[in-house]
């Protein structure tokens, strides 16, 4: 498979039977793993836990630092991904619970004792928060009040509906963060997440299909499938601190890679509303406007304020105006994660999508179905009157389903959704105009 144990486990400081497995995946991030090592080791229940180090086709060492600081290590001679990565690190793992950290992140001292703690009846998993630590500026601040790495809200479960999801959108905008109290949620957040060993050996562990971005938003969807009365709980204490050196181009390229794992996501769960941000594509739209209407480019400059209130409202709370700059990196943010999104749409096209939990309920089929590698869906929704003008013109309708048939096609689809879908495209069906007043598709 590509991995290579190389420390046997007698030669590590492994109790007999560790009440915790903490699992560190690391490309190149030596220093990292030193410092998340040595903050493990000052953990209040350290001599109940194992610590196992996957090199995941590291080329500066990583693994002779592990080794030194007695971790179990795992090599891949190439590298394979955080899920893949994660996944040698479940197996290799022997305790009850395995939590996963990330290697620029130093947990604090009570970190795995409050994580153990959060493990109630019917607890699946449990996450901390994740705390940014940077070298002063602008970006540090604003990853500071703006965190990225943050659990989904267990009100993304309610349903799974665009106008749902574009409200939520929408009131996060105006309530800001959420409080940091103990609750339930949707989703943990890969860096600073635990889980019941046992429970991710019967899912198969993480999809490797997804190398970066995703990875735990489908595991805990899964979870949540397959274990439909189990709970997975946000622990704010259970906290870690996230290391790095902040910059405007690092995070874009985050969210860019973000939406990539986003779009496969929704590839694999057609069901599930796709990540796609509607206000990038409103300021194009005043900035392609201005062409005609010059006056459209001021609306642009401006536009960006009311759209993300939280900025206006830090800088007048701390009487710092370059808080306003926060709405316009959230925007290039958002048009980044929709550029990932749409070449992740194209990149994903053949990956074969699950079922749905209803189609799966319904299905009297018992015996095993073979796998039939079809033509990725595509669906543009249209506006009503645009669409009855197709209606009553064949040979318009006709084009516009011989353009859904190839790449650009699914940008025009992509681009012209959050206008017409509340901010996503949905596919349900090759090359299909989808005319909601016809009925159901």
């Amino acid at each position: 498979d590509g991995c290579v144990q190389a420390q046997d486990r007698s030669e590590a400081a492994v109790p007999p039977v560790p009440d915790l497995s903490v699992v560190i995946c690391s490309l190149n991030g030596a220093a990292g793993v030193a410092r998340c090592l040595d903050a493990l080791a000052a953990q209040t229940i350290y001599p109940r836990m194992e610590i196992v180090v996957v090199d995941d086709g590291s080329t500066d060492g990583t693994g002779d630092v592990a080794r030194a600081h007695g971790a179990v290590v795992i090599t891949h001679a190439t590298n394979r991904g955080l899920a893949a990565a994660r996944n040698s690190g479940l197996h290799a793992a022997a305790g009850p619970v395995v939590a996963f950290l990330d290697d620029d992140c130093e947990p604090d001292s009570h970190w795995a004792q409050r994580l153990l703690a959060g493990y109630e009846d019917g607890v699946l998993g449990v996450g901390g928060a994740i705390e940014p630590e940077t070298p002063r500026g602008f970006m540090a601040g604003y990853l500071r009040r703006h965190n990225p790495l943050q659990p989904l809200e267990l009100n993304l479960a309610t349903s799974e509906k665009l106008v749902r999801r574009f409200w939520l959108y929408l009131r996060r905008q105006w309530t800001g963060p959420a409080d940091r109290d103990r609750r339930d949620v949707y989703s943990l957040t890969g860096a600073n997440m635990s889980f019941r060993r046992q429970s991710l050996l019967d899912l198969g562990g993480f999809d490797e299909r997804f190398r970066f971005g995703g990875e735990e938003g489908d595991l805990c969807k899964r979870l949540g499938l397959t274990f439909p009365d189990g709970r997975l709980v946000y622990l704010p204490d259970a906290q870690v601190t996230h290391h790095f050196a902040p910059s405007l181009a690092d995070t874009l390229r985050r969210s860019r890679a973000y939406g990539r794992g986003s779009a496969r996501l929704y590839r694999k769960w057609p069901s599930v509303s796709p990540t796609f941000f509607p206000w990038p594509l409103a300021v194009l739209a005043l900035l392609v406007g201005s062409v005609w209407f010059p006056f459209l480019v001021a609306a642009a400059a401006v536009i960006p304020l009311p759209l993300y209130p939280q900025a206006v409202r830090e800088a007048i709370a701390t009487r710092r105006p370059a808080c306003l700059l926060d709405a316009y990196v959230q925007l290039m943010q958002e048009a980044y994660g929709d550029i990932g999104f749409v070449e992740g749409l194209w990149l994903f096209r053949h990956l074969v999508p699950e079922p749905s939990a209803k189609a799966a309920a319904a299905d009297p089929v018992t015996e095993p179905m073979p796998v039939v590698r079809a033509a990725p869906a595509r669906v543009l929704l249209l506006p009503e009157w645009l669409g009855r003008r197709l209606d009553r013109w064949p040979p318009a309708e006709r084009l516009a389903r011989r353009a859904l048939a190839g790449r650009p096609g699914r940008w025009l689809g992509a681009g012209a959704a959050p206008f017409v879908g509340a901010g996503a495209f949905m596919g349900a069906g090759h090359g299909t105009l989808y005319f909601p007043w016809k009925g159901k598709n």
